[in-house]
């Protein structure tokens, strides 16, 4: 199969101009989507669970009568499990091991210190009481997604998981409630889009009010995310899948091609690009992946993916192809290069860094054990992978000791004045030992 991809030399006098064209993504629903959104997340907040049967019925096509057809038990997420192949299983576990062991790491403990006054000062690290996670149903399923999202909560000590999974035409997918039970949910509804959201953002009389909601979804899942944000915490709001891989010319030209299908084969919109100094290399991978696409099972969905937002770029060398990859700041990349150790302390910003010719992105997704939902659509610039620290919160803590108010209430008090808050300083004088 032929394809067109856009190609770019780094050396074109409007190659910043092209490059930020290329990587333009709005990520913004439309007024139509909105409107849509905004009505649902609202009836779902007045009608609770009578809002969210109306909608899981006309848009997952079903027939429920009761909200108690929309929890599956943990009973019932065993026997899902029973009816999955002990192989799958078994990489389920081992995938669920090497993710929880590594956020075991990032956990953060309390912590403070104590100053020569007496005063006391510190950090309280809790965990959220609440979680809710949203796995995508529908098209595809990811029991990644449902390991990813719940095991650092699980680390994080988080008191409750909820897990929502939308179910078309009443079409359970058991790999996903296998997950589920393998990494310790408490309890499963089978609704999602909008709706599913804004029952975890409220609450209904049968779905519990989360104090976060993590997890990926379609534009109206992302948009009622956004348009709860504040009555919960959320993680991100994600764009399209991305990979960036920046290649010396040096790794077998297959490789390559698959690591670009890999996130091409998610949906149209996903990206991705090839960067390297080598032209021939770059004409190489271009010449593999049009023998190797016929064989992909979506191979529509790739084709529409490269040539829609895919691209090759020629670089001068391997410190511009560095410069260029902070500027795109990649979900993934790739540095399949020799000794990629050195070069990726030139990167500053990417989600999840993939060093080597043997650590394709594909690893990541499944049981590396970093987690894989990143920052997408260049937000890598500011934004964290998701971790532990996102299902914790922190409290600051203050003790003062006699002697540490007064010395402190005469720092606070003239700015307290020069604030003009009269009361603030007063609040502080009032601490001021006598003899001090």
């Amino acid at each position: 199969m032929n394809l067109t991809i856009r190609e770019f030399s780094s050396s074109s006098d409007d190659f910043r101009s092209e490059l930020d064209s290329l990587l333009a993504w709005d990520s913004v629903s439309d007024a139509r989507v909105q409107k849509t959104v905004a009505d649902i997340v609202e009836q779902v907040r007045l009608k609770g669970d009578d809002a969210v049967i109306e909608f899981t019925n006309r848009f997952d096509r079903r027939h429920v009568a009761s909200s108690s057809e929309l929890e599956i038990s943990r009973e019932e997420l065993a026997l899902a499990k029973g009816r999955v192949s002990p192989e799958l299983v078994a990489s389920l576990e081992a995938a669920a091991k090497r993710v929880y062991d590594y956020h075991e790491r990032q956990k953060q403990p309390s912590w403070q210190y104590q100053e020569e006054s007496g005063t006391i000062l510190g950090q309280k690290v809790t965990p959220l009481d609440r979680v809710g996670v949203y796995v995508p149903g529908g098209k595809a399923a990811y029991p990644s997604s449902v390991l990813m999202n719940v095991m650092p909560a699980k680390v994080a000590g988080v008191g409750e998981i909820i897990m929502v999974v939308p179910t078309p035409d009443g079409v359970v997918n058991d790999i996903v409630l296998a997950a589920a039970y393998i990494a310790g949910v408490d309890r499963v509804f089978t609704i999602g889009g909008a709706q599913a959201v804004a029952a975890l953002a409220y609450g209904t009389e049968t779905v519990p009010k989360v104090d976060k909601i993590v997890g990926p979804g379609n534009i109206y899942v992302a948009t009622a995310k956004k348009m709860v944000f504040g009555v919960v915490g959320i993680d991100m709001i994600a764009g399209p899948s991305e990979i960036l891989v920046v290649c010396d010319g040096k790794t077998d030209p297959d490789w390559i091609a698959m690591d670009l299908f890999s996130q091409a084969e998610h949906d149209e919109d996903a990206q991705s690009i090839l960067i390297s100094p080598d032209l021939v290399f770059i004409k190489n991978v271009k010449t593999a992946m049009e023998r190797l696409i016929d064989a992909q099972s979506r191979k529509d969905i790739i084709k529409a993916s490269l040539e829609g937002r895919g691209a090759f770029i020629h670089v001068k060398n391997m410190d511009e192809a560095m410069d260029i990859a902070n500027i795109v700041a990649a979900e993934h990349l790739e540095l399949s290069i020799d000794e990629p150790e050195k070069w990726v302390e030139k990167i500053r910003h990417a989600g999840a860094i993939f060093m080597g010719r043997h650590t394709p992105e594909a690893l990541g997704d499944y049981c590396a054990g970093p987690n894989h939902v990143l920052p997408t659509s260049g937000t890598a610039r500011f934004s964290s992978p998701l971790g532990v620290y996102d299902f914790q919160k922190r409290s600051s803590l203050i003790y003062c000791s006699p002697e540490g108010a007064s010395e402190l209430a005469k720092i606070a008090s003239p700015l307290a004045r020069g604030e003009s808050l009269e009361a603030h300083a007063m609040s502080a004088e009032y601490r001021i030992l006598k003899d001090s």
